[in-house]
Order: C-alpha cells, then structure tokens, then sequence
C-alpha cells in the first residue's frame, strides 16, 4: 500500500515527433508539458526506458510538496506500457501512484472524468499500459468527443483540434493540468467533485 512519501509517476500519453504534436491523441502531452512548466523542469531523455522525464515537486509547498516524475513515452502510443513500468519500477512507484492523462472519446470535447482503474475503453495507450502493470492507476481522461459523420475513430484521434477545439483548448489543457494537481494534495474523491464535469 502507498503511503503519503512516496512519488507519484504523472503519464502524458501521446506520440513522438512533430507530425502528432497538435493531434487530439497528444493532448496528454499538452499536460505534461504544461505541468514541466509548473514545477520548473525540462524534459530529458530519461536512461532507464524510452521516454521523456522532468523530476520535480508539485503543490502544496512545503512539507506536503509531492515529489512527482512527468513522463512522456517515446515508444508511440500503442507501446506506452513497457517505458511507463520500467520508470515505474526504477522510480519505486506505487502503481495507485501512476497517473495516466488521456484522450477519451466518451467524453465531450473539454470535459474532465478523473477515476482509479477500470477498463481500457479501446484506448491504446491504456490497453498496453493496463497489460504492463494492471489497471490499478488513476486515470484523467480529456474529453475529445465522438469523430463527425463516418470519419474512422484512428482518422479522428491523429487529426490536429479543430479552430473551433483551439480556441479553448489552452484553458482546458490548463484545467486538466490543475485537476492532476488536486489529485496529489486533495485525494481522487475532492478532485472528481472539483473538476469531474
């Protein structure tokens, strides 16, 4: 069982290079790159997997700082299980301490669902990351809704947000990140009530 001391892996799930960055898929990278700005840090190769990594400490300050490793695996989002457990595993992590920001379609665009556990829901970065290690971790799914018309769900999550998506997207990413911040200092169930929508 986790106690209060030990850290907390924070998971962006996306996929690597420029051709994915503005993709709804990447969205999780949105966050944790916006989290690295938080707390100060840069992503680096990390030496133990094929990821990016920022070690830090999240809010409150003080003593009840949390220590926090951001992650962003390099593996493509299908593969995203192998890096996040050999971070998990380097870093000594509780698996209750990893957090999984995502993409979700059945959730409408810009709406928050924070949960620990359950099921994968076609994801891939949660199916490989659930095969790892179990489902036991927490989960910020951002929603993105359903594709238009006939559009195939893969056509869907690697096209850039619409104009209309961009408008508010820097306010949602923004909020999402604050949600992973209530998780640590308040617990999951304060951090449902605040930002669950």
């Amino acid at each position: 069982m986790s106690d209060a001391t030990d850290p907390w892996l924070i998971v962006g799930l996306g996929n690597p290079g420029p051709d994915y960055a503005a993709n709804r898929h990447n969205v999780g990278f949105m966050v944790a790159d916006l989290l690295a700005t938080r707390i100060g840090g840069k992503f680096k190769r990390a030496q133990k997997a094929q990821a990016q990594v920022v070690e830090g400490r999240m809010s409150p300050p003080g003593p009840a700082s949390r220590r926090v490793i951001l992650v962003k695996p390099m593996s493509y989002m299908n593969l995203s299980g192998g890096p996040v457990t050999a971070l998990r595993d380097f870093y000594k992590v509780p698996t209750d301490h990893v957090v999984a920001v995502h993409d979700e379609l059945d959730v409408d665009y810009g709406m928050l669902r924070l949960k620990l556990g359950g099921g994968d829901n076609g994801h891939n970065g949660l199916k490989s990351m659930t095969k790892a290690m179990g489902p036991d971790y927490h989960r910020v799914r951002f929603g993105i809704g359903r594709p238009p018309g006939r559009m195939q769900v893969a056509d869907f999550v690697l096209k850039d947000f619409s104009s209309t998506e961009r408008k508010e997207l820097a306010f949602l990413v923004d909020r999402a990140a604050d949600s992973v911040e209530c998780l640590l200092a308040e617990g999951l169930e304060r951090a449902q009530s605040a930002y669950n929508s």
